[in-house]
């Protein structure tokens, strides 16, 4: 197969990368600079101590000059969510060359817009759990193998599955693209948007009674907006996202908060998560208002009530945006247990 991958960043570079190796022809879109360095470093893929280096992928920087070269059987986007907006607005103009896309990136939302934009039926779903750390552009480390989930239903989706299979990415295929895809963002919410805006890792977030309150009812916002959207929860390759949910609403505090703790620790180490990375980068842009935002989107949607989701977002993006100062929050928890107040919660449920 000939993919044309959008974002050649940990993602885009693990599974493009894998794919080369396989034998796959693999094309990036990217930014000047970003394109520069694939061109002349081409991608890189560490696993299990050993680096691997697939053939040199082709290399665009205007999306339009791609597809005119093409034809391609399948558009991958592995961007961050905040750049879906601008790369489908250089596409609008070129839908009808543009193959079937596989979206690989975070939130619950980017599938919609991208069918919006290029029509029903031409969206994939899909989501990578597999623990991949960032590097330069191109560049891939795998910390934690899990796999890869593609939803079932597009023409497409069983020979993607099988063509990811054959490249070690350990594919599963889902019948519910919104329960895929609904139960990774409860994953990603997981010791995120909090640490970020505290500037703790997980291990040590998880470990504060009072903060570790603030993020099992944030988990429960996002399990009361599933069941009223009628989304149901699956589990994802090497994710136990059913037994994450029964431990967050079911399992007293006393008993849940270690086993959490364990999870988060086990999953995550000492590594900060992905929001505090996109605040400590200062490009003024954070995935918070595709993860905590959208679920807050869906409560209203649904008419239920997602104040700690709200909150979280709403401080993360003043952080993020320059708007707030992060020394009142880094290293300081009563500051956020305020902003995040009983009272104020209460009057929103």
């Amino acid at each position: 197969m000939k993919f044309l991958f959008f974002g050649a960043g940990a993602i885009g570079a693990y599974v493009g990368g894998s794919l080369a190796c396989d034998g796959h022809a693999v094309e990036y879109v990217e930014r000047p600079e970003a394109a520069e360095i694939l061109r002349r470093e081409g991608i890189a893929l560490t696993a299990a101590g050993q680096i691997h280096r697939p053939p040199a992928p082709g290399v665009w920087i205007r999306a339009a000059d791609a597809l005119q070269a093409g034809p391609y059987d399948l558009a991958v986007f592995a961007l961050k969510s905040y750049d879906t907006a601008a790369v489908v607005d250089t596409l609008v103009e070129w839908k009808d060359r543009l193959p079937p896309a596989l979206c690989l990136q975070n939130g619950v939302e980017n599938e919609a817009a991208l069918e919006q934009a290029f029509g029903r039926g031409g969206v994939i779903a899909g989501t990578v759990t597999s623990a991949v750390g960032r590097g330069r552009t191109g560049s891939a480390v795998l910390e934690r193998k899990r796999g890869i989930g593609i939803a079932d239903g597009h023409p497409l989706s069983r020979p993607l599955a099988a063509a990811l299979e054959r490249a070690g990415l350990n594919a599963r295929l889902y019948p519910s693209a919104a329960a895929m895809k609904w139960s990774k963002l409860l994953t990603n919410l997981v010791a995120n948007a909090s640490a970020a805006i505290l500037g703790m890792p997980p291990a040590a977030l998880y470990a504060d009674p009072r903060l570790f309150a603030i993020e099992r009812e944030m988990l429960r916002e996002c399990l009361r907006v599933m069941r009223r959207a009628g989304v149901g929860l699956t589990d994802l390759p090497g994710t136990p996202v059913r037994a994450l949910a029964f431990a967050a609403e079911r399992l007293p505090a006393s008993v849940a908060r270690p086993l959490l703790l364990r999870a988060v620790g086990g999953g995550r180490g000492g590594k900060m998560p992905s929001l505090y990375l996109d605040l400590q980068s200062g490009r003024g842009r954070s995935e918070v208002a595709w993860l905590n935002g959208a679920v807050a989107r869906s409560g209203r949607r649904w008419n239920t009530a997602t104040p700690v989701n709200r909150i979280l977002a709403e401080i993360l993006l003043r952080l993020t945006e320059g708007r707030e100062a992060w020394e009142h929050y880094r290293d300081k928890p009563e500051n956020l247990l305020s902003a995040l107040s009983p009272a104020r919660i209460g009057a929103e449920a």
